[in-house]
């Protein structure tokens, strides 16, 4: 009798651990997936175009509280955990849970990584926000200046139809469009597409490889939130953010990329506090003495710096990163302070819909609104809630890195808020890059 299994995800690293793993091995039969952090997920099916010839019907989704239930009917043996950016405290929960329902509980390690036939550089951090597409550009850039190519392949983010989305190449904002693109999925492709770039994303990896490796020299990692690598590096680099010291330490599977990586790049140097910076640089030095260490300056550049003195402000910001990164600001908040902002227009009693829903789940959020935009219904909210607050603002500072205002047909005056990585300490990615760029 084959192995049942119950994999723990976000719709993301969850697939690909079953596409790795599962799909094609008798020896397991999964019986459902779990769904927690991203909205309207569960509920849905892992569609049998992509699950294989094992499972014609599918395999569920169901959410993340249904674990104990799920274990008991289906005699389920082993539970594996397939998401990131959680608490160490968060990951043993479940393992608790699991264990005491009578299943075994599972990391899934090294084993995931795709061997890929060209130079892998990859970037992943210790917590979501703390800068790696900005690191990510920063290579391809030094890739395409040496007279190579590159081709960037994203995390995945599927959160619309799944057999669509098997294998995605974006080369344009028209791509963008035709793939009815999130504002989350925007927030990550854009910048690349702005800068001339391909990228990669989907859902079967072992596809997407393949065709990135068909049209370039080195491939180029881009991790979402703090997860591992799917595909294994020759270059394996770390971003870490001060302004979370500490949480290089206590959440999964940051401080596993944190332990592994060759190169770490310490980054906001620019905008931490001494303490918090000294404060890495020990614990970088205490878990993986023999990684190359990098210090950099994550620059704010408003599209326009005079707009924003003297206005009041209303600050829009990355979702994840201001969300379950739990950080309390980001570019746009730090633009709005330093080029004198008069006021910050607090975003919590403007909100509605699920944009309220996810400021009660979010406690730390006062001074920033997340861009929150996981389907229409929510980015109809996230604009309503952008207009209500402005009739108390003068401007909205948008640091998320995309147009917003183009997405969401605003309607109201705002400024964008760029940020790009500058090495300040250390050696420079260029010479990091050397050994692949011969």
């Amino acid at each position: 009798m084959p192995t049942r299994v119950v994999i723990l995800g976000a719709a993301g690293r969850d697939f690909h651990n079953f596409n790795v793993l599962y799909r094609d091995d008798p020896a397991y039969e999964v019986i459902a997936f779990t769904a927690t952090q991203i909205p309207d997920i569960a509920g849905r099916k892992y569609p049998p175009e992509l699950a294989g010839r094992q499972y014609p019907q599918g395999i569920p989704i169901r959410p993340e509280e249904d674990l104990e239930r799920l274990i008991t009917e289906h005699g389920v043996d082993l539970v594996v955990f397939s998401y990131s950016d959680v608490s160490h405290e968060h990951v043993m929960h479940l393992a608790a849970r699991a264990v005491a329902t009578g299943a075994a509980y599972h990391l899934p390690g090294g084993e995931t990584m795709l061997k890929s036939s060209k130079p892998v550089v990859s970037v992943t951090a210790a917590r979501t926000g703390s800068g790696k597409s900005q690191t990510s550009r920063k290579i391809r850039g030094i890739v395409v200046g040496s007279g190579k190519s590159a081709a960037a392949i994203r995390h995945p983010m599927p959160y619309g139809n799944l057999v669509k989305q098997r294998l995605q190449r974006f080369e344009t904002f028209a791509d963008l469009d035709l793939a009815e693109a999130t504002i989350e999925e925007r927030e990550e492709y854009e910048p690349y597409l702005r800068d001339g770039a391909v990228i990669f994303a989907g859902a079967d990896y072992a596809a997407i490889l393949a065709a990135a490796e068909a049209e370039a020299d080195i491939i180029l990692w881009d991790g979402g939130n703090n997860d591992t690598p799917f595909i294994a590096p020759d270059i394996d680099i770390c971003v870490l953010d001060p302004h979370r010291a500490g949480h290089e330490l206590r959440y999964w599977p940051g401080e596993a990329n944190l332990r592994r990586a060759n190169v770490i790049v310490i980054n906001k140097v620019d905008s931490a506090k001494a303490e918090d910076i000294e404060t890495l640089r020990r614990n970088v030095a205490a878990a993986n003495p023999a990684a190359t260490v990098i210090e950099a300056e994550s620059v704010v550049r408003p599209e326009d710096p005079t707009a924003i003195e003297g206005k009041r402000v209303l600050v829009v910001e990355d979702g994840p990163t201001t969300t379950h990164g739990g950080m309390g600001f980001g570019a746009g908040l730090i633009a709005a302070k330093r080029y004198g902002a008069a006021e910050i227009v607090d975003p919590r009693k403007y909100a509605v819909g699920s944009i309220a829903t996810m400021f009660e789940t979010y406690g730390h959020l006062a001074d920033v609104l997340p861009a929150m935009g996981y389907g229409e219904k929510q980015r109809h909210e996230l604009r309503e809630t952008i207009h209500a607050a402005a009739e108390d603002a003068d401007l909205i500072v948008i640091g998320t890195p995309i147009d917003l205002a183009r997405v969401l047909e605003l309607e109201v005056p705002s400024v964008r808020v760029f940020y790009d990585l500058e090495e300040v300490r250390g050696p420079t990615l260029s010479e990091v890059l050397a050994p692949i760029l011969k």
